[in-house]
């Protein structure tokens, strides 16, 4: 369960959503958007000699799509706290990470889980555009590069009873 600093009364945010993601050994708070994980492999196209007029297709290198994270704006500073160790040019074991993304269905039991390996911030936005005359939530963001991530198979399907969550009067 997340622990907030500075309220510690303040109810889980964890368990309005459907996901949320650790590092460190701790989730990070008010996660609210995360984007696809994909990996594209590069198609290779070449000819058989014993075909010339034939084109071949065979998979090359594998990558990985950057991962955005947002949140709203909180006095967490988990985001801001990671960016800076990179603009600092701290070396890349220092603040290279590995991130767990836990998928809850409605009853908040865990049903998926990956794990994105040697995550590292490559853009962070503290602030949105500031307009005062637009009705946009203020928002925070981090894009993470990374080499790759891993489904954790021995997370199976929940055996306990699957329905609707508590009302929020009834978790707080």
């Amino acid at each position: 369960m997340a622990r907030f600093t500075v309220n510690a009364s303040h109810h889980d945010p964890y368990k309005d959503f459907k996901f949320r993601l650790k590092w460190d050994g701790r989730y990070v708070a008010g996660i609210s958007k995360v984007s696809a994980l994909k990996r594209t492999t590069e198609v290779i196209k070449h000819r058989d000699g014993a075909d010339p007029g034939g084109e071949r297709k065979s998979p090359g290198a594998s990558s990985f799509e950057p991962i955005t994270l947002q949140r709203g704006l909180t006095q967490d500073g988990e985001f801001e706290k990671w960016a800076l160790m990179v603009s600092k040019a701290a070396p890349l074991k220092k603040f290279q990470k590995d991130v767990r993304l836990e998928v809850l269905d409605d009853a908040g039991q865990l049903v998926l889980a990956y794990t994105i390996f040697g995550c590292w911030p490559s853009q962070y936005q503290a602030v949105p555009d500031l307009d005062d005359d637009t009705l946009v939530t203020e928002f925070e963001a981090i894009v993470l590069e990374n080499e790759g991530w891993e489904r954790d198979t021995s997370v199976s399907e929940p055996t306990g009873p699957v329905g609707r969550p508590q009302s929020r009067s009834a978790r707080s």
